[in-house]
């Protein structure tokens, strides 16, 4: 990794260790999804984790994001407990929306989280309704909007940006690009070397950076996050990456050539990271007492999952429209 040693040990060893957190929490729910214990489909983000990681670190706790189908590295990175969000892919009580939402989504408004979400695109116009609500009330929260390659070529996308970059509105739009929109190689459907590029389009700033850099992530979301909260109006973020997993859990991948996972585990962002800490003062035994205490984390929270209740069959018509409760979920 080339990136100037301008931080703490302290806080590089907590993107280590967020970063093994999330492929932890994912590892173990691919082997509960493969024993047929969760309903319904998982979407892995194993590969990804620079990116949830180094842009959720550029925030702060009260700014909002939007998050995807293959969410779930950027709701624990923006602070979800890896617990409670096991709970939920389990469909239980003690999850985040009670076991109503599952994998897709996944929300805390009281974290920031808007919601994981379903539909390829659809966090967007989320996003940017977000960022016009900062601008009313006048508060200097920012939000940032994960979406994927393909939801780069939406409408939604345009529409959206096109409205921010009028308003001049705090949002980061950030661009996972995996390379891949299920099977389909995002390079067939575009006609530009990069997808940043677009920003050129709305006037507004954009930049391609190392998705496996979890640093250069860190300093790309910082810098937009700053010229958001200054007043200036969104800029578009597009970290370019690898997903490990296929499409889905169980997806037998045979669209994805053999070059490419070779290039995926080959530029691994926790391998090559370790390999920096390892020339800046963390030792090798000190990652090796994270990776412990993440496995122990996401076993104990594995544990609390099994154990939680099922939801009750009188919270089947709750939660269907706006009501007044404890729980964090979609109004």
């Amino acid at each position: 990794m080339e990136i100037e040693n301008k931080y703490s040990k302290e806080f590089l060893v907590k993107l280590y260790e967020e970063m093994v957190r999330i492929r932890t929490f994912e590892t173990k729910a691919g082997e509960c999804f493969n024993k047929g214990m969760l309903a319904g489909n998982i979407h892995l983000c194993i590969g990804q984790e620079a990116t949830a990681v180094g842009a959720n670190y550029a925030l702060e706790k009260t700014d909002f994001i939007t998050s995807t189908h293959r969410g779930h590295g950027h709701c624990i990175g923006k602070g979800a407990k890896t617990d409670k969000t096991m709970a939920e892919l389990f469909g239980k009580a003690t999850g985040y929306c009670g076991g109503k939402g599952g994998s897709m989504h996944i929300v805390d408004v009281n974290l920031g989280i808007l919601g994981a979400n379903g539909i390829v695109g659809a966090g967007i116009p989320i996003a940017t309704g977000s960022g016009l609500a900062s601008k009313i009330k006048g508060t200097d929260e920012v939000t940032l909007c994960f979406f994927g390659d393909s939801g780069a070529n939406t409408g939604a996308f345009h529409e959206s940006i096109n409205m921010a970059a009028t308003w001049k509105l705090p949002v980061i739009y950030l661009i996972e690009n995996n390379g891949l929109g299920v099977s389909v190689d995002i390079k067939s459907v575009t006609n530009t070397p990069n997808l940043s590029v677009r920003a050129v389009a709305y006037d507004i700033p954009g930049k391609t950076v190392d998705g496996n850099n979890v640093l250069a992530v860190y300093e790309a979301v910082k810098e937009a996050v700053d010229y958001a909260r200054a007043g200036n109006g969104p800029s578009i973020i597009e970290c370019e990456t690898f997903r490990h997993e296929g499409h889905y859990c169980g997806d037998p991948s045979s669209y994805r050539p053999k070059e490419y996972i070779e290039e995926a585990y080959q530029k691994d962002a926790i391998k090559r990271f370790k390999e920096y800490l390892l020339e800046n003062d963390v030792t090798e035994a000190e990652m090796v007492e994270i990776d412990e205490a993440m496995k122990k984390e996401i076993e104990e929270a594995y544990e609390f999952a099994v154990n939680s209740p099922y939801p009750d069959l009188s919270e089947l018509t709750t939660d269907v429209y706006s009501q007044d409760n404890e729980r964090s979920v979609v109004r």
